[in-house]
């Protein structure tokens, strides 16, 4: 007999109703001639009683282990008040007529009905399948459908339409080394499984699509962090005659649905926006949490001059000596060790060293506390209270609003700064450069991608000042993460020839790579921008998930691989053999010699 009802979706009002019910055997208790049985499926839990009285059902019950899966058919009854478990299936059981076994299970490696929190995450990461069993771990899937079906209900209704992209492609610069896949039919070339769909959009909009949108599964070869995976999803949608403005600002009302359906927060907009300037002057980070302050202050008119030498090299270089207070009813929660490790912190960021001073009275103490008489009544006015603490970093402007940025997030996570009723915190961080030096070869490099459009007061200094450049670009950030980013695009081919000769590529070496895309510009491009949101990170920050694995079905381990699976694994000779390809010998660390 076909199921009748989901075990979770039972009520007090389905009493006296016959039911079948199909399911896992989640405990299994025998209690006073009784064998009680709480059946779980995607919807729930429900009690089932076995009384002995129904003897076929009763002899199968006894031999029943937890994960078994079985059908019961019985009949609903309300339980007594004294034992209801809640309003919804708690407050019902079915006394059982017949069980029928589906399939038997053996003991499960690692833990389904009690804790598994104290599980490794490799384990449950082998047998992911029988973790998803917990409610817990399904969730974050759950609210992960929710977000797409609202995107995709929001942007239906706003002219949008959806169009699959190539996922094996051409190999183009996203900023990270591509996943290859070798082409059987033609030896030697290769495809390039897709870091995202930038040109595919652009082209999309060139072919008069105006509004397109898509759940892109992307690509990318990197290392990986807690918020990385090297094959993600994100939400991708380009839109044709329309200026920042109209991105942003529709992008704000999507936010706003869809948090609303997922999660059930309701959001302010618009929100506000930052100058990529402002917020690394102020937060040290281009992705800034802005649920609470301690917001980074400048020093250099404080220290000009100085004769503390080791602040007065970074200005006469021409850097910056940047400061952080911790006012004092906080200071006092850290050590001298605290202290230490904070240092260390801004050193793995690349400071050269991260000094401190802790306001005692009329001076400070401190390591270099000494040497900053004649600077010390400014001080004073900065760190205005007694036991208020400031960290300094002197150096390069963006080494050290970067390093003690790092540090005020470190602050964040240590003193727990952001109230528990902190509302989620959405901001745009706007004016990014459009190109940036690369240290170690003095070359210019694109800061979003080399398809970004120049701003266009700032266009005339492409080839004379490049670094002043800024660019239509524009990320969304939450929290402290960034969860989108997007541009306006150039849409016409003289601009796009100047910003690849800026990049350093000869006009051959753009052809031969990118040909099929500048050719589209010559048959009239309207003009467009769009963005892409990071939907496996906006699921987790949703969701409160620690990691970006906690809301992927199947996901990666920190080293790329699939412990379910066993990938990525040797395949066997003749199929390399197949594409034309020959493996160099590794040595014990995998690493070709």
């Amino acid at each position: 007999m076909p199921r009748t009802h989901s075990c979770g979706a039972l009520r007090p009002q389905h009493a006296g109703s016959p039911v079948t019910l199909n399911g896992w055997v989640h405990r299994r208790r025998d209690l006073g001639g009784l064998v009680f049985l709480e059946l779980r499926d995607h919807a729930g839990r429900v009690q089932v009683v076995v009384d002995p009285d129904a003897r076929d059902a009763f002899a199968v019950a006894e031999t029943l282990r937890s994960e078994w899966v079985v059908e019961v058919r019985g009949t609903v009854r309300v339980r007594p008040p004294e034992q209801r478990a809640d309003d919804g299936s708690g407050a019902v059981e079915v006394a059982a007529d017949a069980i029928t076994v589906l399939a038997a299970a053996d003991t499960p490696p690692i833990p389904v009905a009690d804790g598994g929190n104290e599980t490794s995450e490799e384990l449950r990461m082998r047998y992911r399948y029988l973790d998803l069993r917990r409610p817990e771990r399904m969730a974050p899937l759950r609210l992960r459908h929710r977000l797409i079906k609202a995107i995709w209900d929001f942007l239906d209704d706003a002219g949008f339409l959806q169009i699959e992209t190539p996922l094996l492609t051409l190999a183009t610069p996203e900023g990270a080394r591509d996943y290859l896949v070798p082409s059987r039919t033609r030896p030697g070339s290769f495809y390039a499984l897709p870091q995202s769909p930038q040109l595919f959009k652009q082209l999309l909009m060139v072919g008069g699509a105006d509004r397109y949108f898509q759940i892109a599964r992307c690509f990318r070869d990197e290392d990986l962090r807690a918020d990385r995976q090297p094959d993600f999803t994100q939400l991708d949608l380009e839109m044709s005659f329309a200026d920042e403005d109209d991105v942003l600002d529709l992008n704000e009302r999507l936010m706003a649905h869809v948090v609303h359906e997922a999660a059930g927060w309701t959001i302010r907009t618009p929100f506000p926006r930052l100058s990529y300037r402002d917020a690394i002057d102020r937060f040290g980070s281009d992705k800034p949490d802005l649920r609470f302050g301690y917001e980074l202050i400048t020093l250099d008119a404080t220290f000009a001059g100085t004769a503390f030498r080791g602040f007065a090299a970074a200005l006469d270089a021409g850097g910056t000596v940047k400061a952080l207070r911790v006012p004092a009813e906080r200071a006092g929660e850290l050590s001298r060790k605290a202290l230490d490790q904070l240092e260390a912190h801004a050193k793995v960021h690349g400071a050269k060293a991260m000094a401190w001073l802790r306001r005692n009275g009329d001076g400070f103490q401190g390591p270099i506390a000494k040497f900053l008489e004649a600077e010390t009544p400014a001080l004073l006015e900065v760190a205005a209270t007694d036991g208020d603490l400031l960290l300094l970093i002197a150096d390069r402007r963006s080494l050290a609003c970067g390093a003690l940025g790092a540090v005020r997030t470190a602050l964040r996570d240590r003193l727990d700064l952001v109230p528990d009723d902190a509302a989620p915190s959405f901001a745009w961080i706007v004016d990014f450069p459009l190109l940036e030096e690369d240290e170690a070869t003095g070359d210019w490099t694109y800061m979003h991608h080399p398809f970004t459009q120049p701003h266009p007061n700032d266009l005339e200094r492409l080839e004379s000042d490049p670094g002043s450049v800024r660019a239509q670009a524009y990320d969304l950030v939450l929290n402290g993460f960034e969860i989108g980013g997007g541009s306006l695009r150039i849409h016409d081919r003289a601009t796009q020839d100047r910003m690849f000769r800026a990049l350093g590529f000869t006009d051959e070496e753009a052809e031969a790579r990118f040909g099929f895309f500048l050719d589209a510009l010559r048959y009239g491009t309207p003009p467009h921008g769009g963005i892409a949101w990071g939907l496996d990170r906006l699921a987790m920050l949703l969701a409160g998930a620690g990691s970006l694995r906690d809301v992927i079905a199947f996901p990666k381990n920190v080293r790329g691989g699939d412990p379910l699976t066993g990938a990525p694994a040797r395949v066997p000779e003749e199929q390399l053999h197949e594409l034309g390809l020959q493996l160099l010998p590794t040595d014990a660390d995998g690493a070709t010699s």
